[in-house]
This record gives C-alpha cells, structure tokens and sequence, in this order.
C-alpha cells in the first residue's frame, strides 16, 4: 500500500491539468508527480525511510505539498509543524519524533536552525529560500534525486502523520494518523457528492494547508482537482481569489466566516462560482449559518471532526442548512449526522448511550480514528478507549440522528450548581445585530462559584451597552444562563489554526485566584 500512487495515476491521467496554484506559480499534474518522485528519491538515498520522519515549517506555499506527497511515495512519516509554534515547541517535536530532516522557509530560518541545534540530534536543515552555511537548498535536494515513480510499500497501520496540537493544558501532543486512517479520510470526502473533488473542482486552501485545511489535498489529487492555495489570510485575498480563479469549493473556519461577513465589499462580489462553502474547526453560530447562506447562496456546509478522527465525523450538509433556514431552525444549531462508516455515540460517564437529548460526551470510531498519540500511553489511555474515540466534547442527539454540540467538558460552566454550555449563550448573543464576534466563560464569583461573563467584539459604526446585552440573553435564556457581566474588546486572541482561544479568554479573569473551577 502506498497514498504516493494517485498522484502517479492522476499524472498519468492528466499531466497538463492544473493540480496546484500558489501566488503566481502553477504545478500541472506531471511536474507534481516529477517534483513528488525526486524529493522522495533523494530521501531514500539518504538513508531516510519508514521508521523516520521529515518534518516541515513554513507558511502556505507550493512546497509543502510537493513534500506531502514525496513522503507518502518515500513511505516516510510526515511531521507537520505549525507555522505560529514557538522555537521551544519546535525543539520538543524534533527531540519528541524521529525527524531526520526540517524543511523550513526564510521566516523560520532562525528558529529552525536553533531548535535543530538545541535538540541535538541528527536533523538535515533543508532551505526553501535563502540558504545558510548549514543548511540544504530544497532544490538542491531535490537534484538528488530522479523522476521515476516511487512508491514504498507501506502497512494500513503504519504512521503517516504526526498532528501535533496543543492539548487543554497547553503542551503538545501528537495524534498519529496512520496510512489506513488517511487512506479511510480520502475515501469520505470521495464518498460525499457535495466534497467530492472532480476534475473541474477548484479548490481554495485558505487555512494552514499542513492541518484541516489541508487534509483533502490527497482526495482532490485522486479526482483531478485544482487546488489554490492562498499565502496569507485575508477576507480580502479570499475574496479576490474566489471571484478571480472562480473557486468552486472552500473550507472556512469560524473566525475567516466571521471575517469575510464583516468586510464591507463582501456583498458586491461575483461569489456565484462556489458550490460548496464548508465551515469546521469550531462551532459556528445559527445566525452566522444564516449570514453564510445569504452571502454564498445555498451551498454553505459544516462538519464536526478532530486530529484524533482525521476527518469529519459528522456533517451538516447544505440541504440539510437550507431546509433549516427555511423550516427548521433548531436544526442550525447541529453539527450534523454521523458521516458514511463513522459511528458516534453520546454517553454517560461509564460509556453508556444516553436516551435522545440528553448531554454527554461524544464518543466515535471508524477506519479514519486514531488509535493513539505519540509516545504519551497515559494520555491515550484515557482517550482511546475499546476502541472509541473520547472526545471530551458535550453534546445531545435529536431522535433523528442529528448531534448538537453544546461545549467542551472544560469550558462548561458551573455557577451556583447550574451547568451553563458557553456555546449556547454564544448562539443568543449571535443574534444581536451590533455582535460581530463573542466568547462567553465562567470568571470568579464569591457567592456561585462561577458568573457568566460575555466578552464582546461589537461591528464597526455600532453603539451597545452591556446593559442592553444583558436584557438582550435575559429575554432569550433562562435568566441564570445570562452574563452577569460584558466587557467590550476591540479583537478576541485565536489559536494557532484560527480557532477562538477560549483559554486566553478565561485567563485573565482567574490570574489572581487562589482556587480555580476548571
């Protein structure tokens, strides 16, 4: 088994067709299959193969696909490394993963080459732009190697992909995803006739293309797809690119949704290309959903998923968001149903299935579930359980089938004995017209443990109190779930892959407690 050969077959298929765009640079078919064989050729002569790994850090850009493919046809494990980590979280995966070679651009220059030095093991630095003394030009590596066909054989089960993430205490953990588990996510996107790459889909990357953003390159590479990678993020850019390369299909997380909402030319766009808006990573409002649909039209989806799961698991489609915008509108506050072969489950805290609409954790498994993180047993002891994945994501299920998130365990408040989910306070304050943007968490509250308090990005040329928020929940929940308190701020902080950082949020507020709820 090797994920290397469809982009042989594809090249075999259609070598002149576009298969990667990126700024002002195109890669047909055949000169990413060409690019792909010599990079992994020249690893193979080195000495670099399955038992090893080749990690890569830098912004979005061509290379690092041509890099993802190389290491599926080298049979060699694929380390991607977040672009906005720190150089000491650097240093732990190269000490953490058996990287035998960093491939890095000019931004990360310094932080490479130090983190290669301080973790001390025998790491090739590999230059995509300017070259220091100790480092390989990528081109030059590349030179190493021939254009012929490569394809190691490689078990379903073995590593293909390190994700490393930050877990809820901050420190990094890795999922690994292996051959099977990339190879059952391909098969999903193929298997959804709204994802489905074909030969005349043209993709938008939008996102880091070395975490969600990215995990449909080998499904689009298999249908003969375009794929577009924008450099940088901006509503601007995204905008321009859509209208100018008449993208078809694009994956958006909330905050991107939020901004592209916001920017004031959005509407006068010729959007008209895209038939399939899809929005993950974290929950999205009912009202945004609504925002969404207005401005793309009805092709807006989303899908629920996690590193742990390497692809969705469960999908609402854009059938299924038009019928509730139109008929339906508990269904906007759904992540969907469960996806093809994914099974998923909510259960009580001894692993029992939960009776319709009652909250408990999400638990799922499939041929695309991971079944452990890196060197870390205690930690996938308690996540990886009889073979289920344990989220540690609050939700209920309608008697239909549709799963509704409601929170982390986490981030669940308790105030005065009270579970209060954040995402549903959320959800209301959503609906406010001057609320461009919110986190609602649990701060310090002598007499309940626990207040709610809203923190606030208001739109631009809008005038609100937090009074009138206040009132605003008071009228729409039950009053104990209403923010006892709003503070107004001109941006809310974003992890790493764009996600709201609720933990930054909540910080500030608990810094000088002596006792902390979460």
């Amino acid at each position: 088994m090797n994920l290397g050969i469809y982009l042989t077959r594809s090249a075999r298929h259609w070598p002149d067709r576009s298969a990667l765009v990126c700024g002002d640079r195109t890669w047909t078919y055949a000169r990413l299959e060409e690019r792909a064989n010599r990079l992994a050729s020249a690893l193979v002569r080195r000495g670099i193969g399955p038992e090893d790994a080749v990690a890569s850090l830098a912004w979005n850009r061509g290379e690092l696909v041509e890099a993802e493919f190389a290491l599926y046809k080298a049979g060699v494990v694929r380390v991607p490394v977040n672009a906005r980590l720190g150089r000491g979280e650097i240093e732990h995966i190269l000490r953490d993963a058996p990287v035998r070679a960093l491939i890095f651009d000019e931004a990360h220059r310094a932080d490479a080459l130090a983190a290669i030095a301080a973790a001390g093991t025998d790491c090739l630095p590999v230059a995509l732009d300017a070259v220091p003394e100790e480092a390989l030009a990528y081109d030059e590596l590349l030179a190493e190697g021939d254009t012929a066909p490569v394809a190691v054989d490689t078990h379903e089960d073995a590593p293909a992909v390190l994700n490393f993430t930050s877990g809820s205490t901050g420190s990094l953990k890795a999922a690994v995803q292996t051959v099977g588990n990339r190879l059952a996510n391909m098969r999903k996107t193929l298997m959804n006739d709204e994802s489905r790459p074909r030969p005349d889909t043209r993709y938008l990357a939008c996102g880091p293309i070395t975490h969600a953003t990215g995990m449909v390159l080998l499904a689009g590479v298999f249908g003969g797809s375009t794929t577009h990678v924008l450099p940088a993020w901006s509503a601007e850019a995204f905008l321009d690119t859509v209208e100018r390369e008449r993208i078809t299909a694009t994956f958006l997380v909330p905050a991107m949704l939020n901004a592209v909402l916001a920017h004031p030319g959005a509407a006068d766009r010729d959007l008209s290309s895209l038939r399939s808006v899809r929005i993950g990573g974290a929950p999205v409002s009912p009202q945004r959903l609504r925002d969404a649909v207005a401005l793309f039209g009805p092709v807006v989806a989303q899908g629920y998923g996690l590193a742990e799961t390497t692809s969705v698991v469960a999908g609402l489609s854009s059938a299924d968001i038009a019928r509730a915008v139109a008929a339906d509108p508990e269904l906007l506050q759904s992540c969907g149903r469960a996806a093809y072969d994914t099974e998923v489950r909510v259960v009580d805290e001894q692993s029992r299935t939960l009776p319709p609409r009652e909250v408990g954790e999400i638990i799922v498994r499939g041929p695309d579930c991971v079944s452990r993180y890196w060197k870390a047993p205690e930690l996938s002891a308690q996540t990886f359980r009889d073979g289920w994945v344990h989220t540690g994501d609050l939700a209920w299920m309608r008697e239909d089938g549709y799963l509704f998130l409601v929170d982390r365990k986490k981030d669940m408040i308790i105030s005065g004995g009270f579970n209060i989910y954040s995402t549903e306070v959320e959800t209301v304050l959503y609906e406010h017209p001057a609320v461009r943007e919110v986190c609602v968490v649990g701060v310090p509250d002598e007499k309940w443990g626990e207040a709610v308090k809203a923190v606030v990005v208001t739109r631009p040329d809008t005038a609100v109190t937090a009074e009138e928020i206040t009132d605003f929940c008071a009228a729409r929940l039950d009053r104990f779930k209403k923010p006892r308190s709003v503070d107004f701020v001109p941006e809310l902080p974003h992890n790493r892959n764009g996600k709201l950082d609720r933990k930054a949020v909540r910080e500030p507020y608990w810094a000088h407690t002596d006792r902390r709820v979460h």
